[in-house]
């Protein structure tokens, strides 16, 4: 009776011991088979590809990315060796890029309107003073009507209701240093067309133009050389700092979605506003796998619309946005375009000359 079950253990044991081999073995040829992929992103990016989500459905296309933060603006002119593929935000980056590396073809693989990030008292001045509406969960801004304040110079503790939020400080939005980011760059492409009398700007309307659109950038003193900067400023330290704040659309819902919004924080869009796309440009075929992963993958389509990031399916991002608690629009019609790569590039110069050295 004991041969038997003997032979049956011994049995299994081989049986177990193979199949331990054998799943090793396919472990390691699987390995083997995945290619990590070198690249270069917007830091407004950095918490999606650190989603371990996002990496577990990378690796079901034997993909592995491995990446280093920079201002989009700094992407385009930086050093490109051993990479694989740019990730920046906004259109004139990624052209910047797709030119110098003569890349074939780019991926359009979603984008985010640039907002305004504030808080529910600084609202209430707002609309006192006609410069906003809010719409129950988030607000409009009209730009038009703020910036005649900007220009003026005008103080908080000045507006009507301003016992509301009575700080002196300007009424400003704070950006990114313009120098280095895109969100900075839109805003200024965004502001340009409208005191340009909603008109895109061409290289003629500079010299009557640029003294009034630089001190909107050069009268708020430091800023942050990429986007996360300000708005973690934003989370961290409040009204007082950062009342207005220019940031994407992504940034506030994916802080929705991780219970990570300031108290009082409300979403502002300006009207008329700005629609910034996030354009992968591929250096190597490995980086081209990465962008039609990105673009043709549903489930990591799904995930970046959890990461407030909005795809050609705008019903999914609706349902992400009311997953993270927020009703947002969900079609941004009124918008500009931006002026040519060369005249936005000039107006950033004519910027960056009045620094102090």
């Amino acid at each position: 009776m004991k041969r038997p079950i003997n032979l049956i253990l011994t049995v299994l044991l081989a049986l177990g011991l193979g199949f331990g081999i054998y799943v090793s073995v396919r472990g390691q040829l699987l390995a083997s088979r995945i290619v990590t992929v070198h690249g270069v992103i917007g830091s407004e990016k950095e918490a999606f590809f650190r989603d371990p989500d996002v990496t577990a459905a990378l690796l079901k296309h034997q993909l592995k990315v491995e990446f280093l933060k920079a201002g989009s603006r700094e992407i385009a002119t930086r050093d490109l060796s051993g990479t694989d593929f740019v990730f920046p935000a906004g259109v004139p980056a990624s052209d910047a890029v797709r030119r110098r590396v003569k890349a074939q073809q780019v991926y359009d693989v979603f984008y985010t309107p640039v907002v305004v990030a504030s808080f529910a008292p600084v609202l209430r001045v707002l609309e006192q003073n006609a410069l906003a509406t809010a719409h129950g969960s988030y607000g409009t801004l009209d730009l038009p009507a703020l910036l005649k304040v900007m220009e003026a110079g005008t103080r908080w503790n000045a507006l009507k209701g301003a016992a509301a939020y009575p700080s002196s400080r300007s009424v400003l939005v704070t950006t990114t240093d313009v120098r280095t980011s895109n969100s900075a760059a839109m805003y200024l492409g965004l502001v340009s067309n409208l005191l340009n009398g909603n008109t895109v700007a061409q290289a003629s309307d500079l010299p009557a133009l640029m003294p009034r659109v630089s001190p909107l950038f050069l009268r708020q003193g430091y800023q942050e050389s990429s986007s996360a900067g300000p708005f973690e400023d934003y989370q961290a330290l409040g009204a007082g700092k950062t009342p207005l704040v220019n940031i994407y659309e992504s940034q506030f819902i994916e802080a929705a979605r991780d219970h990570a919004l300031p108290d009082g924080a409300v979403l502002l869009y300006p009207q008329p506003g700005i629609v910034t796309k996030h354009v992968l440009v591929p250096l190597t075929p490995a980086g081209s796998r990465l962008g039609e992963a990105l673009t043709t993958d549903p489930d990591l389509q799904r995930l970046a619309a959890r990461a407030g990031y909005r795809t050609r399916d705008a019903a999914l991002f609706q349902k992400q946005a009311n997953a993270a608690g927020l009703t947002v629009p969900g079609t941004i019609i009124d918008t500009v375009d931006l002026p040519s790569q060369e005249v936005l590039e000039a107006m950033i110069s004519t910027i960056q000359n009045q620094y102090p050295k």
